[in-house]
């Protein structure tokens, strides 16, 4: 979540897992992770329609997978080792963010303008985010797995994250601030309704010294794996 550094680029080639989700939005239906050969075909057809499908996004965070792109707008995936994730159930808030909080300068929205925040955070001189990700996102978006949190006062949006949500796990993906403070109280806010709705693991991926006051904390891919597929057998809903 927010910036990303020193990145190792994964591919899926050689990948056999294989799993199924339980779409949370269409009650006995699934979607399903993929062998190689189907996924390696999947790929393919997303070189071809420039956009990618939301089976393929589902598929990919199912199997601990995410996709940036680069400076050239060309997407590749990744799963870093180690992996970054914030216990929501041993978390801490900033004493800063505390008091921001108190002061009531935002209020909080959940999926106000998810178009909006995509795009503040893909505002930024360097960004992973392309128009090709913001639309497969949007369209994630629609179909009721990718989310938004707002910071909002009397001039707007000043401040969100957005993430996708899946089984009991959330991916959080990427956050931005128009005024101090305004993503850390979306963030604050974001991991009290986690835990709050039952989710079991708060994915950001990658460290950072935003969510290391956080109470962010890394550990072994293995071990990440491990708690993923647990939280791909529960259900929880976001909203």
């Amino acid at each position: 979540m927010q910036g990303r550094s020193n990145l190792a680029k994964v591919h899926f080639t050689g990948i056999s897992s294989f799993m199924s989700i339980p779409c949370s939005r269409s009650p006995g239906k699934t979607f399903t992770g993929f062998q190689t050969p189907l996924l390696l075909f999947a790929i393919f057809q997303y070189k071809i329609e420039k956009m990618i499908s939301p089976n393929i996004l589902l598929g990919a965070y199912s199997m601990g997978y995410f996709p940036m792109a680069d400076e050239n707008k060309n997407v590749s995936w990744f799963s870093p080792d180690p992996r970054t994730i914030i216990p929501l159930e041993n978390y801490n808030v900033p004493r800063s963010t505390k008091q921001l909080i108190k002061k009531q300068i935002f209020r909080i929205g959940i999926d106000t303008n998810f178009e909006a925040v995509i795009r503040g955070c893909a505002s930024r001189k360097e960004t992973w985010i392309s128009e090709e990700i913001i639309e497969s996102y949007v369209e994630l978006h629609r179909l009721g797995f990718a989310h938004s949190v707002e910071s909002i006062d009397s001039e707007g949006i000043e401040g969100g994250l957005y993430g996708v949500a899946l089984g009991s796990a959330f991916f959080g993906e990427s956050m931005f601030s128009l005024k101090s403070g305004a993503s850390k109280v979306a963030l604050a806010f974001l991991i009290k309704h986690l835990s709050e709705k039952g989710f079991t693991l708060l994915d950001t991926q990658y460290s950072t010294p935003h969510l290391q006051t956080f109470g962010s904390t890394e550990i072994p891919k293995k071990k990440y794996i491990q708690i993923l597929h647990q939280a791909m057998t529960k259900k929880a809903s976001f909203l």
